[in-house]
């Protein structure tokens, strides 16, 4: 299968379940449990989501907690590079640096190991998904913390009316799917 053959965005959209009112009244979650289930959109995101960055000789694949873990690391076998967790605090073993962010109704923190990016390291940061950019700004610091350069953004779904994209260093943002 060709990434060219396909409408990516439009078989995505049509395999992505949207929950309403899910974790509470008002938010349309977006459920990619579908696309996981269907082996064809699997193949699919995981091209789409690595071919903006197939030439840029990525050596570290950052990905966020939880779901940014699902398709990180398989963007991180596409594009021969490592691929290293940032998790929320007190789940990674080793010594950590840590972040904080803002929420809407207040703050939280992501954290990764203090030894996880090498000086220098070309590093994309994935999540399933953009909506507010405050957990993909809060990465960006500890990578650049541990000296690493921020080449790219990878998400699946972006809520542009939520521009989060603003938050995010002024580098490409790439999204299958913009709703």
């Amino acid at each position: 299968m060709r990434i060219e053959e396909e409408n990516i965005p439009e078989y995505l959209q049509s395999v992505i379940r949207t929950i309403p009112d899910f974790p509470k009244a008002g938010i349309q979650y977006k459920d990619i449990t579908t696309l996981l289930a269907d082996k064809k959109a699997l193949k699919l995101t995981t091209l789409a989501l690595s071919d903006p960055f197939i030439s840029k000789h990525i050596d570290v694949v950052v990905g966020l907690e939880s779901r940014g873990f699902l398709f990180g690391t398989n963007m991180a076998a596409v594009l021969d590079a490592a691929f290293v967790p940032v998790r929320k605090p007190g789940k990674l073993p080793a010594e950590v640096i840590s972040e904080s962010y803002e929420l809407e109704y207040g703050t939280d923190n992501v954290e990764m190991h203090k030894d996880a990016i090498r000086s220098g390291a070309k590093v994309v940061i994935h999540d399933d998904l953009i909506a507010t950019g405050g957990t993909a700004a809060a990465a960006t610091k500890l990578v650049e913390r541990l000296g690493g350069e921020v080449i790219g953004y990878s998400f699946i779904i972006e809520l542009s009316y939520l521009h989060g994209r603003e938050k995010l260093k002024k580098v490409p943002v790439e999204s299958i799917l913009t709703l």
